[in-house]
Order: structure tokens, then sequence, then C-alpha cells
């Protein structure tokens, strides 16, 4: 196993065959009762539990960061004028105010010039297209607040491999209780299996949880299209690690504490502020950071996660984190134990 760390993996390193029928449709009926893989790195020991009994591998001054990123109903239908063909419009990132770059569907039927309408007083303009295919519009409405449109006409953006239709269901179940902070298209999925009541029993033990944002966007989805891994460019990401979250995680490193993640975006987050040694400083800006073999972990000690796509940079960073073949090992078991995987699947802790 140690040769593996010097060896130059690649993308086909990071392949596995994924049923369809191992991706999770929908949320489980109560998010804590969601099965827990839990795998110890030094034993390479394996554990099944249920979600809730996480609570039973921490330890009092332990610390858990939480991305507090909240998804927004990014997907919007439309009807072009004079043609009235239906087009899917979906939000990626405002540029400034009204003006949005976005993806549309089917990309051929809109040009440069066209106007778009959502309802009798929304609409917007195509004014541009983008480099990576998509287009940039200027919308336009009769309210002040353009987000409690989106709010009321806006869809869930499942994933792409959840295959049935939203549901207005899927607007609180495809986001953590601790989402606060507006700007993802795509759940910070490993916080899904938290539920109120589960953080007051982690912070009774003596756990300090902690927040930091990471809006995740469409690139989590995004294949990696070359062999070569160090040729791969992550999109970036907006982030913020606060004040108070610094301090907590300084805190925790001096205390010889352990510092637990809940997902691949806190990861990405908690590794790009690292100043020196094993301290960090409050930031906020865009992060491009791709964590793969081998990598060097300053400031996470556990990993809480979900199962993960094949050939995925999310599947990349956990085998980072501990040997390629032991993560391999645990999803072939994942596979026969019928853990549901990706975004509405089931969890991982990784000790």
């Amino acid at each position: 196993m140690l040769f593996e760390k010097r060896v130059k993996l690649r993308l086909t390193d990071f392949d596995y065959k994924l049923p369809k029928t191992r991706i999770a449709q929908e949320p489980w009926p109560r998010r804590e009762y969601s099965k827990l893989m839990v795998i110890h790195r030094d034993t390479e020991e394996i554990e099944h539990k249920r979600f809730h009994n996480i609570v039973d591998y921490l330890k009092k001054n332990d610390l858990i960061i939480v991305n507090q990123t909240k998804v927004f109903p990014a997907r919007l239908f439309a009807v072009k004028d004079r043609t009235d063909a239906k087009v899917e419009v979906f939000l990626l990132r405002e540029l400034e105010n009204d003006l949005w770059e976005v993806l549309v569907k089917p990309a051929r039927k809109v040009r440069i010039g066209n106007k778009l309408h959502f309802t009798d007083r929304v609409h917007c303009d195509v004014i541009d297209n983008t480099v990576s295919g998509g287009r940039v519009v200027r919308f336009e409405y009769d309210t002040k607040d353009f987000y409690e449109i989106i709010d009321r006409i806006g869809h869930a953006p499942l994933p792409p491999y959840i295959s049935r239709p939203d549901t207005p269901k899927d607007k609180e179940r495809y986001q953590t209780v601790f989402a606060s902070n507006r700007g993802a298209v795509a759940a910070p999925t490993a916080g899904l299996h938290f539920t109120d009541d589960l953080l007051k029993k982690i912070k009774a033990k003596g756990v300090r949880v902690a927040p930091i944002v990471l809006h995740i966007g469409l690139g989590t989805f995004r294949p990696v299209q070359v062999e070569d891994l160090t040729r791969h460019q992550m999109d970036s990401e907006y982030f913020e690690v606060p004040p108070e979250t610094a301090i907590a995680i300084n805190e925790t490193r001096e205390r010889g504490k352990r510092i637990f993640a809940v997902g691949t975006s806190s990861v990405r987050a908690l590794e790009t502020v690292v100043v020196s040694g094993f301290q960090v400083t409050p930031k906020r800006g865009w992060t491009d950071k791709f964590i793969y073999p081998p990598c060097d972990f300053k400031m996470t000690d556990a990993i809480i996660t979900n199962f993960h796509q094949p050939k995925s940079t999310l599947l990349m960073l956990l085998c980072a984190f501990t040997e390629r073949e032991f993560i391999f090992k645990a999803y072939r078991e994942a596979l026969k134990k019928n853990y549901r995987f990706l975004s509405y699947g089931d969890a991982m802790l990784i000790l």
C-alpha cells in the first residue's frame, strides 16, 4: 500500500461499476436513520451502523465543521417569445444585479436576442454566450426581491442521476438543517443526514460545531475528462471561513483534539485556508483546490461523507485521505450490503 502512494494514479484508477439500482432516487424518511458505514484507517476495520450512532464516535472537545451553504431552487422553466418553445433555464451565478450566468436546454434553440418568459411578469433577455456553452441573461420583473420569485417559481436542482421529476418535498429535503447562506446549486449531501435533535445530542456531549461556507456549483457533477489528473482544472467556488470558526479550529488543534469535516466541500475549504503548520486564518474568496492522491491533510482528522460516483473528484479526495484500495474495499462492501449511493444515499465516516 505504501508503494501506491509513490505511483502516479490516473483517472481509470478511480473507476468502479455502480448499478443504477444502487443510486438513491428518494431520501430516507428520517434523515438520521440512513445507514452509516464507519471505516477505521489504522486497523482497516469496517462497521455498519445508523447515522444517529455517529454520536458514539465523537469525544468531548472534538470539533465538527459543517457547510452552511443554502441551495436555491435554480431550475426554472420558460417559453421562448414568438415560438412558445419550452426552455429550461438553470441559474449558475449572479454576475451583477439581475445579470446571471445560466445553462439552457435545449441550448441550440436559445440565441442572443431571444426573450424568455417565465410568467406574465417575469422574463429575461439573452444577451451573450459563455465559453462553457451557457448564456448570460438579464432578468426583468416587477417586484423588489428576485430571490422571492426564484423561491416561488423555481424547482429544486436535483442531480442529473436522479431520474424522477422533483417534487415540493425536495425543496426541504435537498437542504441541510443548518443551511443559511444562499448560493449553492448542489447540496453538501453529507450534511443531509443531520437533524436538529441530533446536533443537540452532539453538542450535549461537549462537541463543538462550527460553520464554513462553500457554495457548491455544477462542477461537482462534471466528469473528469483527462487521464492525467494533474491536467484537471476544478471549477472555482466561493468559500468563507469566518473568524469564530478559525478560532475554534486553532483551539482544537492546540488541545490535540480532532476535527471532523462534514462533506468534501468542508474538507476543501479547510485545506484551502491553512497558512502555516497547523493553523488557519479567517478567509473568504474563491477556491479551485483539487485534492487527489497523494495529499498531506493539515486540518482534517475525520470525514463524514456520502458514497460518490466513479471517477469523480469527490471519490479521489477520499482516496487521498486514506488508501485507495481500502476505499474501494469499503465501496464493494457497501454494494454487497445494499447501501444507497450518491446525494440521497447513505453515509460513511472515515476515522
